[in-house]
């Protein structure tokens, strides 16, 4: 029989509602936000394959400087670190700092004590808003790991992290051959669209097999943004 949830913290959010920190037994926690699931520490498969996937073309790099958009409950993170040498600066944005404390403390046993690791940096701001404001080339790596990833309903030019606007953002933020890797619930044939657009070469991963799969993105940074090709004009200027 399973053992019922406990509640181990709650606070309001501004947008979201009173987010939950539950426990069942060892190693067994959820965060919700009302009734909504939105992390499960015995499903984490994407996450890993998101910090995987993200840093998969530094593992030679002698000190990559990676950007973490989102921490959870840290598992994606504890991969990130996994997969970087000592050298490697790893920046956290993530909105809430009850979320920070949870990873220092309450959730530390499921990542060895990631949040803690001296590589690490946590900023309690917006990432759509630490990436507008970073110089030009910035990052060999940023991966976004949020609890809404895009969808079909996003606003294409305006959307803060997925909108157009925002990809060229972090376009700009990455090094020449930077990774941008995203998290979603699903694939978004219009969000690859607007990857490639802006310069990325795209892949969509789904990790895993049987049962509910996740979207895993993973744009490279071209160094040229290719133009789109044009068909060739009759002289009289017909197509």
């Amino acid at each position: 029989m399973a053992l019922p949830w406990k509640v181990l913290d709650q606070f309001t959010t501004a947008d979201e509602g009173i987010l939950e920190l539950r426990q069942r037994g060892k190693g067994d926690y959820l965060i919700t936000v009302g009734s909504q699931v939105l992390m499960n520490s015995k499903a984490q498969r994407s996450e890993i394959a998101l910090g995987k996937l993200g840093c998969q073309s530094l593992q030679q790099h002698p000190a990559p400087r990676v950007l973490v958009g989102g921490l959870g409950m840290g598992i994606t993170l504890r991969t990130v670190l996994d997969a970087l040498p000592d050298a490697a600066q790893v920046i956290v944005a993530e909105l809430n700092p009850e979320i920070h404390e949870w990873c220092l403390g309450l959730l530390s046993e499921l990542t060895g004590g990631a949040a803690g690791d001296s590589r690490v940096t946590v900023e309690i701001t917006d990432v759509a808003e630490l990436i507008h404001k970073s110089p030009s080339a910035s990052f060999d790596a940023i991966i976004l790991d949020l609890y809404r990833g895009p969808h079909p309903l996003t606003d294409q030019q305006h959307d803060p992290l997925y909108g157009s606007r925002a990809i060229a953002n972090a376009h700009a933020a990455l090094k020449p051959g930077g990774t941008f890797a995203i998290w979603g619930e699903n694939r978004d044939a219009p969000f690859e669209n607007r990857l490639a657009s802006a310069g990325f070469a795209v892949r969509c991963e789904r990790p895993g097999k049987g049962g509910y799969r996740h979207a895993v993105w993973i744009a490279t940074k071209n160094h040229k943004i290719k133009k789109p090709s044009q068909r060739k004009r009759n002289s009289d200027g017909r197509i």
